[in-house]
C-alpha cells in the first residue's frame, strides 16, 4: 500500500549513474533542477563517477504527512509568479495552514514545470509556469510545509488533441466537449494510464510529498446522448474501469516514498452507485492512502438531504456526508481484521475532505468556512483542504 512509512522506500529517476557500453552516463540537474543525462565523452567511468559525485544532488527529502493536514490550493500560475506567491506564503506561515496543493497538471493538460522526462517531453505537454519547481518545494520544506502535487487525469485537452484516437468522441467521430468546451481522454486508455504514471514520478522527483489525482472519472457535464469511447467497451462497468486504473496507479507507484490520494465527487460519500462517472468509494479506498471528497456545499442540489439550499448550510452538508463516508470505511476497516474476509490485511484510505472558500450559492464568510472545518472534526476527522480557484483565501478563517 502506498503509505509514507510502508514499502515505498526506493527512489526512482531522481539521480544515479547509468553505464551503457563504452559510454558512462550520469544524471545532473538542469536549470529547472530536474535530472538530465550527460556523458563522459571519452567513456571514462572514473571521470563520470567523479562528475556524478560532484554534481548529482541528493534525492528529494520528503516531509511525512502531518497528523492533521490543513491545506490550501495554489495554481501553477501563482506558484510561478513571485509577486503573487510571496504574499500568499506569508499568509500560510502566519496561519494554521501546513500544506499546499500545487497544480502539476490542470484542466489544460499542460505540465507546469520542466521534467526532463522523455515520455512527457514527447507529448509536448510541458509549459514552464514554475521555473524552478524543486527550488520552490525546498523553500516550502524549510518552512515545514507539506507539498501535494495535483494531477488532473482524464480531463486533458492537450492529450485529446495530441492523441485524438484515445480522446472521447461524439457518435459522429468528432472530439467530444463538455459544457465548458473542455475535451477528455477515454478513462480506459492504458496509454493515458502510463502517461499519468510518468507525470507522477516526475512530480515525486521534483520533491512533492504527495501525489493527488483529480478528474479520475468518466465525463458527465455535456451532451451525454452524443458521446462515444474509443477504448472503453461500453460493457465493463465504469466503476470497474476506474478500479482497475486505481489499482494500476497503486502498483506502479508503490516504490515511491510518498502517499497517493484520489479526489472524488462529494456525493460518493452518500451514494453507493457510481453516479454514472465510475466513482465508488469502496473501490477507490483500497488503492490509496487518502480519499479527498469534494464536499463543497454549493455543489449539492437543492433539496438534498432535506436542505432547500445546501450551500447555505455548510455544517449540515459536510457533517452528514463525511460521517456517512467514515461509517462506510469503518465497515471496511473492520473486515480487514477478519481472516475470512477478502479485505483481510488490506489498507483502507483515510478521508480528507475538500472544503470551499469561494462564493457560490451563498456568500462564504469566515464563519461559513469555520463551520465546514468543525463539521469535519465532528465527523471524526482532523484534516481538510480548502479550495478557492482564485487563490484569494479568507484569512481570518484560518487563524
Amino acid at each position: 500500500m502506498n503509505g509514507f512509512f510502508s514499502k515505498k522506500n526506493v527512489f526512482k529517476g531522481t539521480g544515479g549513474i547509468l553505464a551503457a557500453g563504452a559510454i558512462a552516463s550520469v544524471w545532473i540537474m538542469n536549470s529547472g533542477t530536474t535530472p538530465t543525462y550527460v556523458a563522459d565523452e571519452h567513456g571514462n567511468a572514473d571521470v563520470a563517477t567523479a562528475i556524478a559525485e560532484a554534481v548529482v544532488p541528493p534525492p528529494p527529502k520528503h516531509i511525512p504527512p502531518p497528523d492533521a493536514v490543513r491545506a490550501i490550493y495554489m495554481t501553477s500560475w501563482v506558484a510561478g509568479t513571485a509577486s503573487i506567491r510571496k504574499p500568499l506564503l506569508e499568509f500560510v506561515r502566519t496561519s494554521e495552514i501546513n500544506a499546499i496543493v500545487i497544480d502539476v497538471k490542470d484542466y489544460s493538460g499542460k505540465v507546469s514545470f520542466r521534467t526532463s522526462n522523455p515520455s512527457i517531453e514527447k507529448m509536448g505537454s510541458e509549459e514552464e509556469r514554475v521555473p524552478n519547481m524543486r527550488s520552490l518545494i525546498d523553500e516550502l520544506h524549510r518552512d515545514g510545509i507539506y507539498t501535494i502535487a495535483r494531477i488532473s487525469v482524464f480531463q486533458d485537452p492537450h492529450i485529446a488533441a495530441k492523441r485524438p484516437e484515445i480522446a472521447v468522441h461524439t457518435k459522429e467521430g468528432a472530439v467530444w466537449k463538455d459544457r465548458k468546451g473542455i475535451t477528455w481522454v477515454d478513462p480506459a486508455s492504458r496509454e493515458m494510464w502510463e502517461y499519468t504514471v510518468q507525470i507522477a514520478r516526475a512530480s515525486e522527483a521534483a520533491g512533492f510529498d504527495e501525489l493527488n489525482f483529480d478528474y479520475v472519472r468518466f465525463p458527465s457535464d455535456g451532451n451525454m446522448k452524443n458521446i462515444s469511447f474509443p477504448v472503453w467497451d461500453g460493457v465493463t462497468p465504469r466503476s470497474d474501469v476506474l478500479e482497475e486504473f486505481f489499482s494500476y496507479l497503486n502498483a506502479e507507484l508503490a516504490d515511491l516514498p510518498v502517499p497517493i490520494s484520489f479526489d472524488l465527487f462529494g456525493m460518493t460519500m452518500t451514494n453507493t452507485d457510481d453516479l454514472n462517472i465510475g466513482q465508488v468509494l469502496e473501490k477507490a479506498a483500497v488503492h490509496a492512502d487518502y480519499i479527498a471528497p469534494m464536499v463543497y456545499p454549493s455543489h449539492y442540489p437543492n433539496g438534498w438531504n432535506g436542505l432547500s439550499n445546501p450551500a447555505a448550510n455548510p455544517y449540515e452538508v459536510i457533517h452528514f456526508a463525511m460521517s456517512e463516508g467514515e461509517r462506510r470505511l469503518d465497515v471496511m476497516r473492520n473486515l480487514t481484521a477478519s481472516t475470512t474476509s477478502p479485505l483481510y490485511g488490506t489498507h483502507i484510505a483515510e478521508l480528507r475532505p475538500w472544503i470551499q472558500d469561494f462564493d457560490l450559492g451563498a456568500d462564504y464568510t469566515a464563519d461559513m468556512i469555520q463551520k465546514q472545518k468543525q463539521a469535519a472534526y465532528d465527523a471524526g476527522l482532523d484534516s481538510w483542504m480548502a479550495w478557492d480557484p482564485k487563490n484569494v483565501y479568507t484569512k481570518e478563517a484560518y487563524q
